[in-house]
């Protein structure tokens, strides 16, 4: 009889016993393989870099920072805080930072909890909290909606932010969002993520914002950083966010209160107070010799968690989503991190670090995104590399910002009714208070002549509707997330009406209420 066909592998492992060699350690990063001559290169090009991106793209104004070993090595504004005057950027300019504020929350995060405080369930500490399915409500952790793998759908609770709701309004209706697989599924959250932070904010018996500062900007000098839209929109030195006009100039009319996703996406900071944090990253925690941030809670931030972008090919690179951090490896099997932020209303950043390399670059800018942010920092770190820029990296970024702009546009032109359209009923067929689970209240009201509005919101938003075809209308959307023109089709039979942007997860019905 042959025994070896039936032994299993933990059989297998007794048999051999202390023979076996115990787990070998995971392997260190690779050494440092640029000197200080190759990063000094790609910083004396940076001004270069920078200018040209700018004239290119007619950015108004940039900060800059650099890390190397500790030191900052590179830290400037160019160009002005808003188009058509004259004060200019500089590293103490305060700009809004979008989603550059998840890495930064996931430092506050490990300061608060250290390391096992990722595995803490949210929902105890989260009132009315809850996600669809209830054994996911009661499992979901801190780390799982950092790392965005909680089966929220994409951006879930964005559009109710756009409308008016608040933090708290928000997280007590993710409840209706439908859940893919539970951390077996990658899907980008803001509201996810916000959940946690607070999760863990209201277990220390503070604000979020309270505990941001308390943990990581005063400690660590962060003097004009803050979680508060309001200490943004008061500061002296501030960029102002600019998005682009009808004749493609960039204009400073859009304000973004980004407070009801804080941890998310609300911080705003100076290029001098972000080389602060880069070199407290770089740092495992420590900063000018104090450790302020434990160094294993900090590096538990940096592990993959889930896969944000699996390979398409056999010889395909996988990205990672970590805590708060994109995590990739490069070419020579070095740890990158990243993130960028963008709002539509005006803001590009980004940050990027090889900690092994102990090299970090932060890029900030004050229009919505034109690839200026992202494409600065691959240009640094190519020029350190290879001493040249790999590829014009701007198009390509702005394209894939265009791509995710052009995804959420309706395929219908509703501004061409198509030729035999149907009339539309009598005013009084669609006018009345609706209501939804998700959105809550909505009004339909008609003036004098029988033209429609809609009503959306706590603070009603009014959109005024354009006939399309028979019970169809449109409108034109505003707001961080608007997508052009979308459709309001009535279903008088059934006393409902359906908002085609709000409906993506099928949830932008209106039942009549009055």
């Amino acid at each position: 009889m042959n025994t070896l066909g039936w032994i299993t592998a933990a059989g297998l492992s007794a048999l051999l016993g202390a023979a076996a060699p115990g787990p070998s350690p995971p392997p260190p990063q690779p050494p440092p393989q640029l000197d200080d001559a190759e990063v000094q290169r790609a910083v004396d090009q940076l001004d270069g870099v920078v200018e040209a991106a700018m004239k290119r793209t007619g950015t108004p104004g940039v900060a800059v920072a650099v890390v190397h070993d500790g030191k900052v090595i590179h830290l400037k504004g160019y160009g002005v805080r808003k188009a058509g005057e004259k004060a200019a950027v500089d590293a103490d300019t305060v700009f809004q930072l979008a989603s550059v504020s998840k890495p930064i929350a996931s430092t506050v995060v490990a300061g608060a909890v250290g390391v096992d405080g990722w595995a803490e369930p949210v929902a105890p500490n989260v009132p009315d909290f809850r996600l669809k399915d209830p054994w996911v409500t009661s499992h979901v952790t801190v780390a799982d909606l950092f790392s965005h793998r909680s089966g929220l759908p994409d951006h879930a609770g964005d559009l109710l932010e756009d409308l008016g709701y608040d933090r708290d309004y928000i997280l007590s209706h993710l409840r209706y969002e439908p859940l893919t697989p539970f951390r077996a599924s990658y899907a980008y959250t803001n509201f996810g993520l916000t959940a946690a932070a607070q999760a863990v904010a209201d277990e220390k018996g503070v604000s979020w914002e309270k505990l941001a500062a308390d943990t990581l900007y005063k400690p660590a000098g962060m003097e004009s950083t803050s979680s508060r839209f309001e200490d943004y929109a008061k500061a002296e030195d501030r960029a102002w966010g600019h998005v682009k006009d009808a004749d493609g100039d960039w204009k400073a009319e859009s304000v973004r209160d980004p407070d009801a996703q804080s941890p998310a996406g609300g911080v705003s900071s100076s290029a001098r107070d972000m080389a602060r944090w880069l070199r407290l990253q770089l740092g495992e925690g420590k900063l000018d010799g104090k450790q302020i941030i434990d160094a294993k809670a900090l590096e538990r931030t940096h592990w993959p968690e889930a896969v944000a972008s699996p390979p398409h090919a056999a010889a395909g690179r996988t990205g990672f989503y970590g805590l708060g951090w994109n995590v990739s490896y490069d070419d020579e099997g070095r740890l990158r991190l990243s993130h960028t932020g963008a709002f539509a209303l005006g803001a590009h950043t980004n940050v990027t670090m090889l900690p092994g390399e102990e090299l970090g670059i932060v890029v900030l800018t004050n229009t919505a995104p034109a690839g200026v942010a992202d494409a600065v920092a691959l240009d640094f770190f190519d020029i350190a590399q290879t001493g040249k820029v790999s590829r014009d990296w701007i198009p390509l970024v702005d394209g894939l910002y265009q791509q995710q702009e052009d995804a959420g546009r309706s395929k219908t032109d509703y501004a061409h009714p198509p030729s035999g359209a149907a009339p539309a009923k009598a005013a009084d067929t669609y006018t009345g208070t609706y209501a939804s689970d998700y959105y809550g209240r909505a009004q339909v009201v008609a003036d004098a002549k029988g033209r429609l509005t809609l009503r959306l919101g706590p603070e009603p938003q009014s959109y005024r509707l354009t006939h399309y075809d028979g019970d169809t209308f449109s409108f034109e959307t505003a707001g961080e997330n608007a997508v052009g023109r979308t459709g309001v089709t009535f279903d008088p039979g059934r006393k409902t009406f359906t908002v085609e942007y709000l409906d993506a997860e099928g949830l932008g019905t209106f039942t009549r209420a009055d």
